[in-house]
């Protein structure tokens, strides 16, 4: 069992198991794995798809969206966001940054959004489109004020994987893991609350639940191109498709409690009561930080050496 094997199998068993108790798994065919050529992603995914759709999202009242970015809901809001990120990408990559690992993947899961919203795979493309861009301008804003030296309100799982980052201690999947957590445990929840869990159609967790399964499509190739731009250990994987698989099962179970964050923001009844819901997203964000930055130290020099020669796209 490799390191992000165990990584992952600690950091969502405890979650995982206390899920799959509540309702027997469905047959594989049920959520469209019957000839998915893996037979472990196809043995986990399909319950645990079956189990998060049956957790029913909490009665939430619809609120409109007051905020400035993507008001209209427009397919421009992504554009813009992809062209952003493109931008941010180059210049990362040019300086063979270690944030440019991060940098890479969230750009391929925009441009995956992008494309899924206009598949119209989405019941509500408008509400994707707008979540798309607030929570890709938490991530602009957070890096900007990093890269300024403040350090002012910024969650405490992003101070750590900012940090690694700049002291260029950690392997590219150590990077990717850190700002991933912090970006989704930390950052998510609170853009959930921000934008609306409900419509005038109902609750948007269908929506949510949804992106799920288009994620599993690129676990693959994003940790190619990382290993063949940045860092060559990215894709050492020693258990066949067994990480890309687990990956599934975590990404379902952080996913699954951000929504349950977000309800938990929202239906706070007090000021109190809300600042104590966003303590323990921090609090829990942090935690998932510290236990993936002693797991995934490792030394620049092959890592930076092979960027040098292989980081342009």
């Amino acid at each position: 069992m490799t390191a992000l094997t165990r990584l992952l199998a600690a950091v969502v068993l405890p979650c995982l198991l206390a899920v799959t108790t509540v309702a027997a798994p469905a047959p594989a065919t049920a959520t469209g794995y019957g000839d998915d050529p893996d037979p472990l992603r196809a043995l986990l995914l399909p319950p645990l798809d079956a189990v998060v759709a049956l957790l029913a999202p909490l009665p939430v009242p619809a609120t409109p969206y007051t905020g400035e970015v993507c008001v209209s809901g427009a397919d421009a809001c992504i554009d813009d966001v992809v062209a952003r990120m493109q931008t941010r990408l180059d210049g990362l990559a040019s300086s063979c940054s270690h944030s440019a690992i991060f940098s890479l993947a969230y750009l391929r899961v925009t441009e995956n959004v992008r494309d899924a919203v206009r598949s119209g795979y989405f019941a509500d493309r408008a509400w994707l489109n707008r979540v798309d861009a607030v929570f890709a301008q938490m991530y602009f804003d957070t890096t900007a004020r990093w890269a300024a030296g403040d350090r002012t309100g910024i969650p405490a799982a992003w101070r750590i994987a900012l940090q690694a980052e700049d002291d260029r201690a950690m392997s590219g999947l150590g990077n990717f893991l850190l700002a991933m957590n912090a970006h989704i445990n930390s950052d998510f929840p609170h853009v959930l609350a921000t934008v609306g869990l409900t419509g005038p159609d109902g609750s948007h967790k269908a929506d949510h639940n949804r992106y799920n399964n288009r994620l599993d499509s690129l676990y693959a190739p994003v940790f190619a191109e990382e290993a063949a731009r940045f860092d060559p250990t990215f894709d050492d994987i020693d258990a066949g498709t067994a990480e890309e698989a687990v990956a599934g099962v975590i990404m379902r179970g952080w996913r699954e409690m951000v929504w349950r964050n977000a309800e938990a923001l929202v239906l706070a009844r007090t000021p109190a009561a809300k600042r104590l819901v966003e303590k323990e997203i921090e609090v829990y964000a942090a935690l998932q930080a510290q236990l993936i930055r002693a797991f995934f130290v490792a030394r620049p020099t092959k890592r930076d050496a092979w960027c040098a020669a292989h980081g342009a796209a």
